[in-house]
């Protein structure tokens, strides 16, 4: 995806890979909770996954990293793993993240208010439908 946008130069970053569905891998929520009714990822997993409490950790790591930065830095990833890091990021826990709606190709920017000390979100799910241009 970084390469597609024009980032030929990114790394990977094993920290940013998606989220573990175990079990559920390519299957849609739909179909999960016809077998499970009520069935929700954030709360209640995924056979054979990776738990919220490992995704999280995952999150906590690469923040840390890039507020150890204290630069810009661009991030490209699947939609779960980053509603995690959102979370993370502004102190939440990890569930929270179930809340941050992200569409294919939305664009986020998370900052700081005042100082290194009041993460927040900037800008949330932006898109650009280029059908209305």
């Amino acid at each position: 995806t970084a390469e597609l946008a024009g980032f030929a130069n990114a790394q990977i970053d094993p920290e940013l890979v998606e989220w573990d569905y175990g079990a559920y891998e390519g299957r849609t929520t739909r179909d999960i909770q016809a077998e499970r009714p009520g069935w929700r990822q954030f709360v209640d997993g995924c056979p054979g996954g990776e738990t919220l409490a490992l995704v999280s950790a995952r999150a906590d790591r690469l923040v840390a990293r890039v507020r150890a930065l204290q630069a810009d830095a661009l991030v490209f990833a699947h939609r779960d793993i980053l509603r995690v890091v959102i979370a993370r990021w502004i102190a939440l826990p990890a569930i929270d993240g179930c809340r941050m709606h992200l569409a294919t190709a939305s664009v986020s920017t998370l900052g700081y208010d005042h100082d290194l000390t009041e993460p927040m979100i900037l800008k949330l799910n932006e898109t650009h439908d280029t059908r209305s241009s």
